[in-house]
């Protein structure tokens, strides 16, 4: 393969995961994730140190298996998803830390609203599944700060407490497959 030629990856969604998690009330977390989302990943053959990345969720598939709590995420209150049907993260840089682990930088969009964020990263490897398919695993987590994306709504406790945290969770698996 000559320098320019790129391989195209797509994400599996039968063998992936978006999920964050979210402190409740300071004592517990809750759990959920994107039932609807798709990503592109360009690469040079095999190797992901120069991956360039384009992710996106359905804001409508939110699902915390809490259907009142979802209506809830989905309205103006949280992710508007009315306005702002979709949540879109853009690769900046992929760098490799360890033997299997990297540090992926790149745009996330929430809300209309676009700021940097760095993950972290490992590298599960590259095999054929029993079909002849190429597959390549990662497993992904960061933070962010929710208000920084506009996603502002809050109660507080009758002791004074916060309903919900600022900093969200995220960890995704994701099998990508040679295109």
């Amino acid at each position: 393969m000559n320098q320019t030629e790129k391989t195209k990856w797509v994400i599996d969604p039968a063998h992936s995961e978006i999920n964050f998690k979210v402190k409740h009330l300071v004592i517990s977390n809750v759990t959920g994730g994107f039932d609807k989302f798709d990503a592109t990943v360009f690469t040079h053959g095999d190797d992901f140190n120069d991956a360039q990345i384009e992710f996106k969720a359905d804001v409508n598939s939110i699902n915390t298996n809490q259907p009142d709590r979802d209506n809830h995420l989905k309205s103006p209150d949280f992710f508007d998803a009315a306005n702002h049907p979709e949540l879109t993260f853009v690769s900046k840089s992929l760098r490799k830390k360890g033997d299997s682990g990297f540090v992926l930088s790149g745009d996330l969009t929430i809300r209309g609203i676009t700021k940097t964020v760095q993950l972290e990263g490992e590298f599960g490897g590259i095999v054929k599944d029993p079909w002849g398919n190429t597959k390549a695993g990662f497993e992904l987590t960061g933070k962010i700060n929710r208000k920084e994306f506009g996603l502002h709504w809050n109660a507080v406790t009758e002791a004074g407490g916060v309903v919900v945290s600022d900093e969200i969770k995220l960890m995704m698996n994701v099998e990508l497959a040679k295109n």
